[in-house]
């Protein structure tokens, strides 16, 4: 794939390599935004019901292609990851077997959204949350992945995991994962924010119970707009909202008083109230069909041949990388040398107009297609002058 920047409107002084804490525009989904407010504005005398959700199907559809999944009915639309962790909260005590002193399994160093939503539930249902740490040194991605398996055990009610760590981009390996949880009987939940839309996701292989994703990241969305996949085991769940929405024949506008006490099927019933959204999920629809466009599969490579002449040189100056089976190309956490200060450094590189993120004990490089080779070369020079 050639670069890709012509598509978006970037200043061409800067060096943005921080797509994984936000997702810049196309210009098309600039141009989709525009033309919502115009409508909602110019045009407001013209909306009808199928206004209000046929918006919301076209984007359950492009997402359903996007993770391999044939049934958009699986797809709430939702305002946040932690909106949808909420769901999978409120119906853990549902779960069939569920029993005082069983377990929920984390990562060490996990996003804090991905830790605070189980612990109510954990104290009411007298459960434990165990954190497996991150091994010591710089290549922890296979004894990471070998101690996360070695936790899931049959006291394991939950599994919470990535594909990718947010703040290192180590890979965990999702199908064993999966299936191990599958043979102690526990659910899977994963939040696919920092990878799903720039790294392969199979969710037939997968089989999560959930998959949870922000828009704003990989998706290339705007903010305050997620997707959500609900499996089987939510089917007859309870929501966090009774929204008229979710209900059948809401569409009908003149029979609203009907009242309905049952859900229209599947993920429906988890969908956020107001899910029509009328400026942002035109939004989000034109950046999913870039996306798909463009293909996850060449995001990953184009990223990995990006920095492929610039990580071995990083390697030399005392910079830390996981090994590259264990590595995703489109976030990578690299290690800094000691005595050096992630937070001094991220300014010494916003300085040079090199634009990455401080997380934990290094800084997250996180490129895309609108990245040049310059790109990787200015961030390169910046690590060097400080070392």
């Amino acid at each position: 794939m050639q670069c890709q920047k012509h598509l978006f409107s970037l200043d061409p002084a800067i060096h943005y390599l921080n797509c994984a804490t936000r997702g810049p525009f196309t210009q098309a989904v600039e141009a989709a935004g525009v033309e919502a407010i115009r409508q909602t504005t110019r045009q407001i005398h013209t909306l009808t019901p199928p206004d209000f959700f046929e918006p919301a199907w076209n984007v359950r559809r492009l997402f359903s292609e996007l993770i391999g999944n044939d049934d958009p009915e699986r797809i709430a639309l939702i305002p946040s990851v932690s909106y949808g962790l909420a769901v999978v909260a409120r119906n853990l005590p549902r779960k069939p077997g569920l029993a005082k002193g069983q377990k929920i399994v984390l990562l060490d160093g996990e996003f804090p959204s991905d830790v605070y939503a189980w612990e109510r539930v954990a104290a009411e249902q007298g459960l434990s949350i165990e954190t497996v740490p991150m091994p010591e040194g710089t290549s922890v991605g296979r004894s990471w992945n070998e101690r996360l398996l070695a936790a899931l055990d049959a006291s394991t009610c939950l599994l919470v995991c990535p594909p990718v760590h947010w703040m290192y981009g180590v890979k965990f390996e999702l199908e064993a994962l999966a299936a191990r949880a599958r043979d102690v009987d526990a659910w899977l939940v994963v939040d696919g924010t920092q990878s799903v839309g720039a790294l392969p996701f199979d969710l037939a292989q997968v089989r999560p119970d959930a998959l949870l994703c922000a828009s704003y990241k990989w998706l290339m969305g705007p903010y305050s707009l997620g997707l959500g996949y609900f499996g089987e085991v939510f089917d007859d769940g309870i929501p966090l909202e009774e929204t008229w929405m979710a209900r059948p024949d809401s569409h009908l506008f003149h029979q609203l008083t009907h009242y309905r006490r049952d859900y229209r099927p599947k993920a429906f019933r988890y969908n956020v109230g107001e899910q029509a959204q009328f400026i942002q999920l035109p939004m989000l629809e034109a950046a999913l069909r870039q996306l798909l466009d463009w293909g996850v599969a060449t995001i990953q490579s184009y990223g990995k041949e990006l920095l492929a002449e610039v990580l071995p040189r990083l390697a030399e100056l005392g910079y830390g990388l996981e090994e590259e089976g264990y590595r995703a190309h489109h976030l990578l956490g690299l290690r800094t040398p000691p005595g050096l200060d992630v937070m001094a450094l991220q300014r010494s590189l916003s300085e040079r107009q090199v634009y990455v993120s401080a997380r934990g004990s290094g800084i997250r490089v996180a490129p895309h297609v609108y990245n040049t080779p310059e790109d990787a070369n200015a961030l390169l020079r910046a690590l060097e002058s400080v070392v």
